[in-house]
Order: C-alpha cells, then structure tokens, then sequence
C-alpha cells in the first residue's frame, strides 16, 4: 500500500467518523406554540417549544436485523446439501454485490419499520392537541399527524442511506483499496454511539456538580405566615 493510499484512508476514515457524529446528533426541531388560556386567576401557555426528530431513529437495530437474515440461506445450507441452496448461499457473501444489495434494501426495510414501531404520529399528535399545542401553519389533530409523518418519512430515508453507506464501507474499502481491516459497519455505528452517550452523560455529570458546587454554603429559609 502506497502512502497516497493510506493518507486517502486516513481521510477517509476521519470523514466518516465526523459524519456518523454528524448524523447521530443531527435533528429537525418542529416548532410548537401553544395557546394562551385562563387556569385560575392566572394565564397559562402562551410558550414555544419545538419536538425533536433525529435523523436515525432505529439506531443499529437495522443492520444488525439485516445482517441476521442475510446470514440465514448460509446457515441452511451447511445442513442442506440441496445445488440451488449451496448456489445462492454462495452469492449472499460480503463478496458479491447480490449480498450489498440485500443489505441496503434489508436496512432501509427496518429503518421505516423500528421508526413505525418506536415513533406513533398520531398518538404525538394527540398529546400536543390535548396540552393545547399546535404545529404553526398546520392544524391540529389529522393534519399535524399527517405533517409529522411526512417529515419523519423524509428523515428516515436520510438516515437509511446513511446507515447502508457506513455498513457497505467496509465492502467497498476492501474491495476497492485491498485494506486489510474492517472499518465501518455496525461495530463502527455502535462504537461512536458508546462514546457519544458516555459524553453526554459527563457533561450532565459535569454541570450538576457545577450546580452543586454553586448552591454550596447558600440556605434558603422557608416563610412563616
């Protein structure tokens, strides 16, 4: 391997970490207002908010469903000694661009299925009617259901295409360039979505400590009527 070829990996390699961190904290925030109204003797709502969607919603459960099912004729036919079996088994390798193909198709079949599963439209939609929200520019009820859906369509097809790009890397980096490793994948997604969490969770850490440090030494003394 020359070294233009592995200063290209390298680059490669940086590129597609910076864009599974980029896609995995990526998301579209849905503005929602909602109505002011009299509770009491005092107003309530009359506040902004947003609903975020992340672009990969089903996380690694879909490559990890694919590869499961594409690796089920190969399980078969080490107990079924049948020519038509042995033959398409052979084609469902990482080697042959029969198997990429059912792997892409597979995981974008499971993005819109776990995101249909975790994510209901018209349950949210209910919920933002009944707390007195609404989407600006769309009505309440079918309609922002409806908006929801379509937004959250667009989105899961943005993460399915990234999703099946980093899990066919590997192929392609080896096919291509003869590198001698696997980069990419599943262990990749699940790696940086580790390290990801990890962050998040020191810096919350990190910012209640601060808190605590801040309210340290201060009393509050409770009122008497």
């Amino acid at each position: 391997m020359s070294l233009t070829v592995l200063l290209l990996i390298m680059s490669v390699m940086i590129a597609v970490i910076w864009a599974i961190i980029f896609m995995e904290r990526g998301q579209r925030r849905v503005p929602i207002h909602y109505a002011k109204r009299v509770v009491g003797a005092r107003n309530a709502g009359g506040q902004s908010s947003h609903l975020p969607l992340k672009i990969n919603m089903s996380g690694v459960i879909p490559p990890i469903f694919a590869s499961s099912i594409i690796m089920f004729p190969s399980t078969v036919a080490n107990f079924v000694d049948v020519p038509w079996v042995q033959t398409f088994a052979s084609m469902i390798t990482p080697a042959h661009w029969l198997y990429n193909v059912f792997y892409v198709a597979f995981i974008v079949f499971f993005c819109y299925f776990y995101t249909a599963v975790t994510f209901n439209p018209v349950d949210v939609a209910d919920n933002i009617k009944r707390q007195g929200g609404y989407v600006p520019g769309v009505r309440p009820g079918k309609a922002t259901s409806d908006y929801l859906d379509t937004v959250l369509g667009r989105l899961t097809f943005a993460g399915a295409i990234y999703i099946s790009a980093v899990c066919v890397l590997p192929t392609l980096l080896i096919g291509q360039f003869n590198v001698p490793f696997f980069f990419g994948g599943t262990a990749l997604l699940i790696v940086v979505g580790v390290g990801l969490d990890t962050a998040s969770q020191i810096e919350a850490h990190l910012i209640s400590r601060s808190y605590e440090g801040f309210m340290k030494g201060v009393s509050i003394k409770s009122r008497r009527g």
